[in-house]
């Protein structure tokens, strides 16, 4: 049998919440009801979600996930983070809701993935459905293989706190040796956990210094995304 579909049906506080969210980030709203159970369905192409609302709910405590398998998980990141731009002025990245950046993981045989945590405190994984066929990567030094480690616990664990020290460790051992590419890419993803444990001085400081690597035409044109993520970052320390 071939042509089977499974949709996740998630917890949340409020379905009105959710339904707004969503929406916000370009799905439609297919279904709602507040009676007798509070439900919402929302739907963006191929993607399908439910939600049932429970009040008193924290979505900190939520364990609710699901995985999204996806052509290309940076077009689709885009696609969020400009209607998330239109909506808040800036890219969320602390606190719920939030977005991550698609990233490499290595617990996912190096598939690209970013994460949207809902207002339900959902986390929605999407992944790449197949690897980069022009993936060429080289092997990874002490410090990339260190950012790999602490992207597993920042972006698929979610303990940035755990995260924090790995890239701590790594850049006091690497930061003098390291490539401009690597050095940007550590500091870059430091910022970014230090906003999400809301500490702006910190965010603050390691974007200054990622600011500060000399790099040149080859370096920028490789680090677009991570360049672009200091600009999203520097919008939400302002705010």
């Amino acid at each position: 049998m071939t042509g089977e579909k499974t949709v996740p049906a998630l917890p949340c506080r409020s379905i009105d919440e959710i339904a707004e969210f969503y929406e916000m980030l370009g799905f439609t709203r297919t279904y709602y009801q507040t009676r007798p159970n509070p439900y919402v369905a929302v739907k963006r192409d191929d993607i399908e979600i439910h939600f049932f609302g429970m009040p008193g709910f924290n979505p900190e405590d939520s364990y609710g996930s699901c995985i999204v398998l996806v052509p290309d998980t940076g077009e689709l990141f885009n696609a969020f983070a400009e209607r998330m731009r239109v909506a808040y002025g800036k890219l969320l990245v602390s606190g719920i809701p939030r977005m991550t950046r698609p990233r490499k993981r290595k617990n996912v045989d190096n598939l690209s993935g970013f994460s949207v945590i809902d207002p339900g405190g959902n986390w929605i994984r999407f992944f790449a459905a197949k690897p980069d066929a022009a993936d060429t990567d080289a092997p990874l030094t002490k410090l990339a293989s260190s950012l790999r480690n602490a992207v597993v616990m920042g972006d698929s664990h979610g303990k940035h706190d755990q995260a924090a020290r790995i890239l701590d460790t790594a850049l006091r051992r690497d930061q003098e040796t390291a490539a401009p590419r690597d050095l940007l890419e550590a500091l870059a993803y430091r910022a970014e956990l230090a906003a999400r444990a809301d500490d702006h001085p910190a965010a603050r400081e390691f974007l200054t210094r990622a600011r500060q690597i000399p790099l040149n035409e080859a370096d920028q044109d490789a680090l677009t995304d991570t360049l672009a993520s200091l600009h999203d970052l520097d919008a939400v320390l302002r705010a």
